[in-house]
């Protein structure tokens, strides 16, 4: 049996991992009232928001340093297995919420959630560098965090809707239960990488196979066929992995200055109950949609049409940067709600656009284990930042001014795009020094 396409087969598991990925860790924030009257009913709103904050804490503190843990892991086991242990403890921590009963065993699983969930994003980006030729790597990176976008859009009324169904003990089982049932296509379908997989063509095979030989490396050059692979201590030595790494640092903590402050946001400037954000608080995610297909289409159009990698990635890097700059400026007096939200998926269309291909930076510079390492490290890095950021908020927006956290987004997407321009250089695959 023979599947034509079979990379975009895979590609879109992956997308549909990160739904499933969003929609777990979204559970607990839609539920953590019920959750808190239930567990700590003698408790007050304030003490209840300092638990769910400690647990939050938690989380993306554990999701950071899974990045770099689960890099590791799928360079060692492969993108097949690599996946299963990635989405199935993570689908086993969402389950076990169901059993917890207080900040101790809340913590545990969550911590156990943000180590898994995080090997989703290392493992995407080597899944790509597998199954895709350089100038399709980009949409393919956006066709995986489109998922993102989408989770983002369908989680918060899907829960919301569940409770009206559901404890939210089962409603815990249930997520969990979605991402267990997932690995039985993706064990079926990916059997192996495209060099070996049994159901895949041969005219797909050597396209994906031959594409990935970039043309930016001397035909002559010894060893070079399988690119430079370096050990750790090598990579690190590298200002382009600390490009990628620095890049990485300052523009994720955009997407999620917007993901966990959007509905307070809304909330403290323009009086929105919970009917009203949910009206509003999708809008940012189309925008976020959007970008991610429009970065890798644009990116994939300019390789085709003849683009080297280097001038390609800068120009779809810096455009997302520039559409970012003045729309967070902008953020500063936006008016009315609708023109709020409308500029916020400005916003999110801008970082979707750019972050596809930053996250296909390692897989540009080298080659084999090595890129889901550099991809690790940068998405460790990315969360530390994103966690800096976030634990700023507050001070940051205090009597309901958010222009401060605004502006400071805007610096870091100036600070990304210096890194791309300044440490990344050229790109081109990298040679022993």
């Amino acid at each position: 049996m023979k599947i034509k396409g079979l990379r975009w087969w895979v590609v879109g598991l992956i997308a549909l991992a990160t739904i499933i990925n969003y929609i777990d860790r979204q559970s607990l924030s839609v539920l953590w009232p019920e959750i808190a009257a239930d567990l700590y009913p003698d408790k007050s709103a304030d003490e209840h928001k300092s638990i769910y904050a400690i647990i939050s804490i938690i989380f993306v503190f554990s999701y950071a340093f899974g990045q770099a843990i689960f890099g590791k892991i799928f360079d060692w086991v492969g993108t097949r297995i690599g996946f299963v242990l990635s989405i199935g403890f993570w689908s086993v921590a969402t389950a076990l919420h169901a059993l917890a009963k207080g900040l101790l065993s809340f913590g545990i699983f969550r911590a156990i959630l943000g180590v898994a969930e995080a090997g989703n994003w290392p493992g995407a980006t080597k899944g790509n560098a597998e199954w895709f030729p350089t100038k399709e790597r980009a949409l393919a990176q956006g066709i995986f965090n489109s998922g993102a976008a989408i989770g983002g859009i369908i989680s918060i009324p899907l829960i919301a809707f569940m409770t009206i169904h559901f404890s939210w003990q089962a409603i815990f089982v249930l997520v969990g239960l979605a991402g267990l049932l997932w690995l039985v296509p993706w064990l079926i379908l990916v059997k192996a990488p495209p060099k070996a997989h049994p159901w895949i063509t041969e005219k797909e095979k050597e396209y994906i196979l031959t594409g990935q030989k970039n043309e930016d490396v001397e035909e002559d050059s010894e060893g070079e066929e399988e690119g430079y692979v370096p050990n750790t201590k090598e990579l690190l030595s590298h200002k382009q992995s600390w490009g990628v790494i620095i890049a990485s640092a300052a523009i994720d903590p955009i997407w999620w200055l917007f993901v966990f402050w959007i509905p307070i946001y809304l909330f403290e400037v323009y009086g929105m109950d919970v009917k009203s954000i949910g009206i509003y608080g999708w809008v940012p995610y189309v925008g976020a949609m959007l970008g991610a297909w429009f970065g890798g289409l644009l990116a994939q159009n300019r390789l085709k049409a003849g683009w080297t990698v280097n001038k390609t990635r800068k120009l779809v890097i810096t455009l997302g940067c520039l559409i970012m700059l003045p729309s967070l400026l902008a953020m500063a007096n936006p008016g009315a709600p609708v023109t709020a939200v409308l500029i916020m998926a400005v916003i999110l269309f801008g970082f979707q656009t750019a972050i596809g291909n930053v996250q296909t930076l390692p897989s540009d510079f080298f080659s084999g284990k090595t890129v889901g390492t550099l991809a690790g490290f940068s998405g460790m890095a990315a969360k530390l930042g994103a966690v800096g950021l976030t634990s700023l908020v507050p001070w940051l927006t205090s009597g309901g001014n958010y222009t401060p956290a605004f502006i400071i987004g805007a610096a870091l997407a100036i600070i990304a795009l210096a890194s791309v321009w300044g440490l990344c250089g050229k790109i081109v695959p990298l040679k022993k020094k």
